[in-house]
């Protein structure tokens, strides 16, 4: 249920369990974790899902046994903040819960019209992994970390470009397209190169 891809130094995971709303189970979680963990040798690391939701978070069955507090989800999203190469999350739709670690360690976010973001631990009882409110709030400032993590809203995608959240929308045919040409330069780089300008931004 979750593919990878290379293509030279480009690496493409996708999460394929569209009936199940690209919902985690442990194991998917896993191995997820083992390729950004890989990923030190990509040039690119691209996050990607199948139809219309990127993910709905923790699977319901395995968030009840425990998944959703479980610290695979910071291991993933410090595997990936840790990267050298560049990291982008192409949002094919809608991005909820714990999934939303991944999304917030990218460098990049491209995303689909019409998607929404939020991260409903309020409502639901749990704190959210230690390193994403930090990381939401550096992306879009404390207040509007604070309406996503604790007003619990839903936020367009549309919106989210306007706070910094996301940074690019593109149509749902163009996305595969429009996130090899973000990746281009990088590809064509050095990777030293690239690795010490990253270095330097950080």
């Amino acid at each position: 249920m979750i593919s990878l891809k290379k293509d030279g130094g480009y690496w493409r995971a996708v999460i394929n369990r569209p009936d199940k709303a690209n919902s985690l189970t442990p194991e998917m979680l896993e191995r997820l974790c083992e390729i950004a963990e890989a990923a030190r040798d990509a040039q690119v690391l691209v996050l990607t899902g199948v139809g219309k939701v990127f993910s709905a978070g923790a699977d319901l069955d395995a968030a009840r046994a425990g998944l959703a507090t479980s610290p695979l989800w910071e291991r993933l999203s410090g595997a990936i903040a840790r990267l050298p190469g560049l990291t982008i999350c192409a949002l094919n739709g809608t991005i909820a819960g714990g999934a939303m670690g991944m999304a917030l360690a990218c460098d990049l976010r491209v995303a689909v019209p019409g998607a929404k973001l939020f991260y409903p631990v309020m409502k639901l009882g749990f704190l959210p992994q230690p390193s994403d409110p930090v990381r939401l709030a550096a992306l879009v400032g404390p207040a509007r970390a604070k309406m996503i993590l604790m007003a619990g809203q839903k936020i367009p995608v549309e919106e989210a470009q306007t706070w910094g959240l996301i940074d690019r929308i593109v149509e749902p045919d163009a996305l595969v397209t429009e996130v090899r040409a973000l990746a281009a330069d990088t590809l064509a780089a050095d990777p030293a190169h690239a690795r010490a300008i990253k270095a330097m931004i950080r």
